[in-house]
């Protein structure tokens, strides 16, 4: 079986980590872009304005 290309990642509001409010987006395993932390501009419905989203650890997995 193949390797995984990407993983899932979470984006949190850059200004109010602890926010309800959070993107799951897809980043390569492999190359430069696996290296960076991710940084993106997304819609935050909380606060109605475009903000900066920056990538955090997933939640530990609760069984």
């Amino acid at each position: 079986m193949a390797k995984k290309s990407s993983v899932k990642v979470r984006l949190v509001p850059e200004k109010k980590v602890d926010s309800s409010f959070y993107y799951y987006v897809k980043k390569p395993t492999k190359g430069e872009k696996a290296k960076v932390k991710l940084k993106l501009k997304k819609y935050n419905p909380e606060t109605r304005k475009h903000e900066y989203f920056i990538e955090k650890k997933l939640p530990p997995h609760s069984k």
